[in-house]
């Protein structure tokens, strides 16, 4: 058997394993919930992907554990023996309270040498995910009758401010590119040498991010053969799995040319040869391997900004806006489902050039002043 899991696994995809990694992670933490819970996750399996079906598992799993801590009566019964009756208990203010308690909660932690308690956080943007979440729990079981009552749409869902996109100005994205490229001049010893190592990789990776816009999971997520040179294309799997391509200009073209010709001398780590980006220990460069090599470059470039991967996606679809003004474009190279999100995101760039608009037709003609007439020699 082990020989055959061996061998399957070296056709499988970056996004194969990813799947069954988080489904094999989704059973684990299911191991927590009461039973009846099990069934939302099955019913959700067809319209979401393995990694969102986790995040819901892990937000859902908080409430569950809060339920334990905060009310007397569930904490004397196992929660393996509860049934759905039990969301039926929960008043509209105890989701206030647990929306309250998510603000900062402490959780025993299960790592080993770890602190025993850990201190959690949320802002606004965490409180919502956490509130859709359980909003969602609860839809599902009271949309199959299989509870009376939905307290969670008796409670206001936390509100997002929106916050200014940030982004690299043409100045800032050159000036990356050249620290990536021409910075290691002042570097000595082992900084010297693995800035050499890597400096045509890491530069290949901000030029495609910064070049194409694409999501730093569809970026670790290349296999050499979905780089298609003849028609300057790379083929990604969008967030849902969806399939598309993307394609890049002559820049990224050079850029990803030369990392492809210095990664044939690499030997990769078995089960790692379709992978298009190698780490140092010649595996498949990860998401945190390459947020991290972002900020390291950016805090050079700017203190002002924090950069990340998913900024300079947000610096493309900028100067895409502004070049073409086209937003529909901009939502479908992004691979954004739905446009106004887009909209949402480039609305202060839409607003300025309704303004510039604002004087660019004149309803009459100037007509200048005419002349003063000279007076007549002699007259007063």
């Amino acid at each position: 058997m082990s020989t055959v899991s061996s061998n399957s696994s070296r056709t499988r995809t970056y996004h194969d394993e990813k799947d069954i990694q988080n489904t094999l992670q989704l059973r684990d933490v299911l191991k927590d919930f009461p039973p009846f819970a099990k069934q939302y996750f099955l019913g959700r399996e067809s319209t979401t992907a393995t990694r969102t079906r986790l995040s819901y598992a892990y937000d859902i799993r908080t409430f569950f554990r809060y339920l334990q801590e905060s009310n007397p009566a569930l904490a004397k019964r196992d929660i393996h023996t509860w049934d759905v009756s039990v969301l039926d208990e929960i008043q509209p203010t105890d989701i206030e309270e647990y929306e309250d308690f998510l603000k900062v909660y402490k959780v025993d932690s299960d790592v080993v040498g770890a602190p025993r308690e850990e201190t959690f956080t949320n802002g606004e943007k965490g409180l919502k995910r956490k509130m859709s979440a359980l909003r969602s729990f609860y839809a599902y079981y009271y949309r199959r009758q299989m509870i009376r009552t939905n307290p969670t749409l008796l409670v206001d869902m936390p509100k997002l401010h929106e916050k200014a996109i940030v982004r690299l100005d043409a100045g800032e994205s050159a000036a990356l590119l050249d620290l990536i490229e021409h910075g290691g001049d002042d570097l000595t010893g082992q900084k010297k040498v693995y800035y050499e190592k890597t400096r045509v990789r890491d530069l290949a990776i901000v030029t495609l991010l910064l070049g194409t816009g694409i999501r730093v999971s569809e970026c670790v997520g290349l296999d050499i053969g979905d780089v298609d040179f003849r028609n300057n294309g790379i083929r990604i799997i969008r967030k849902g799995g969806s399939e598309s391509i993307v394609y890049f200009g002559e820049e990224v073209e050079k850029a990803l040319k030369d990392y492809i010709e210095q990664r044939k001398s690499i030997i990769p780590q078995e089960g790692e040869e379709n992978a298009l980006f190698y780490s140092t220990q010649r595996r498949r460069m990860g998401v945190q391997a390459v947020e991290n090599m972002v900020k390291k470059y950016a805090r050079q470039i700017t203190t002002t900004k924090k950069i990340t991967p998913h900024k300079l996606r947000s610096t493309y679809g900028t100067a895409l806006y502004q070049e073409t003004g086209d937003i529909y474009l901009v939502a479908d190279v992004l691979g954004h489902k739905d446009v106004n999100t887009t909209k949402k995101h480039y609305a202060a760039m839409d607003d300025a050039r309704r303004r510039s608009a604002a004087g660019a037709v004149k309803l009459r003609e100037e007509v200048p002043d005419p002349e003063p007439v000279p007076p007549v020699h002699g007259e007063a």
